[in-house]
């Protein structure tokens, strides 16, 4: 079953989201109208994660090398400057290319629940592309966000805004949760965390 805003409410009080935000938030001065935002925290059935402003990485092509998964190499990862205007902190994440991001909010799963991350409309339409990822029972840490560029032409990614949305399945019970088989990226901080096998 898909919970709604009232469970997740519920379990944020509880500590599953760190920071929570209880409400969707469109605009940092709501009262006003004034300052919008990528939308940020609790919808109907879901919740709009935040990218954190701590870390982006960019794949860049080295020549002479293939990106192998099980000897991932970090030297084709580059850092990228936060950027800052009148509309906000952000990222340029270039066109055709592919970059590494952190969640801001903390995530503790509970053991009878599986979250999946999926991207955001506003971003879809200009031609970024968050992967689809899950956050399986039990598990900790704050997400290492996957993301693509398929335009033709560079995009920012707004940083402490709505990048993603969350949505929570509860199932029966699990005979062995993420925690217990004690998953590769249990406890990710908010750092990009890097394939691992």
């Amino acid at each position: 079953m898909l919970k709604n805003d009232r469970w997740i409410t519920e379990q944020a009080a509880a500590g599953m989201l760190e920071p929570f935000q209880a409400g969707l938030i469109r605009h940092l001065d709501p009262e006003q109208h004034q300052r919008p935002v990528l939308s940020f925290g609790c919808s109907s059935f879901g919740y709009d994660l935040r990218l954190s402003a701590k870390e982006f990485l960019i794949f860049r092509h080295v020549p002479g090398t293939v990106m192998n998964p099980k000897r991932f190499n970090p030297a084709n990862l580059e850092s990228t400057p936060l950027h800052q205007d009148e509309d906000g902190e952000y990222f340029i994440l270039p066109a055709h290319s592919y970059g590494l991001g952190v969640a801001l909010e903390k995530m503790k799963v509970p053991s009878n629940i599986t979250v999946i991350c999926l991207g955001k409309s506003t971003y879809a339409r200009l031609g970024i592309i968050v992967n689809t990822t899950p956050a399986e029972a039990s598990w900790e840490g704050h997400l290492t966000l996957e993301f693509s560029n398929s335009s033709g032409a560079d995009c920012r990614i707004y940083a402490n805004e709505g990048i993603c949305q969350l949505l929570f399945f509860e199932g029966d019970p699990c005979d062995t949760t993420y925690s217990d088989r004690q998953g590769k990226y249990q406890h990710q901080p908010e750092r990009v965390t890097l394939a691992r096998i």
